[in-house]
């Protein structure tokens, strides 16, 4: 089922950065379609505000809501904040 598990990552920084100044990328993969979608980010900072814009597009698209996101547990998705988003959201 669509967006039933997602993956994510970050990577970077980057050398050299991009015209923007970015050094990082943020990735998230469905697990069903396997389709997926790149965030560039200037610092690791901007992945919970990346997230939330990720949901909001990929559940308003497809009518389907993230149950599961997958990830390696950095720092970036294990803040209390974005715990608590979770959690709130459904989303183990």
């Amino acid at each position: 089922m669509k967006l039933e598990l997602v993956h994510s990552d970050i990577c970077g920084p980057i050398n050299p950065t991009s015209n923007g100044g970015s050094r990082y990328f943020m990735t998230f993969t469905d697990d069903f379609s396997r389709k997926t979608w790149i965030y560039i980010m200037k610092e690791k900072s901007a992945a919970f505000a990346n997230f939330k814009t990720f949901k909001a597009l990929v559940e308003k698209e497809s009518g389907c809501s993230i149950l599961c996101l997958r990830s390696d547990r950095g720092g970036e998705y294990t803040s209390n904040e974005f715990n608590e988003y979770c959690s709130a959201e459904g989303i183990k």
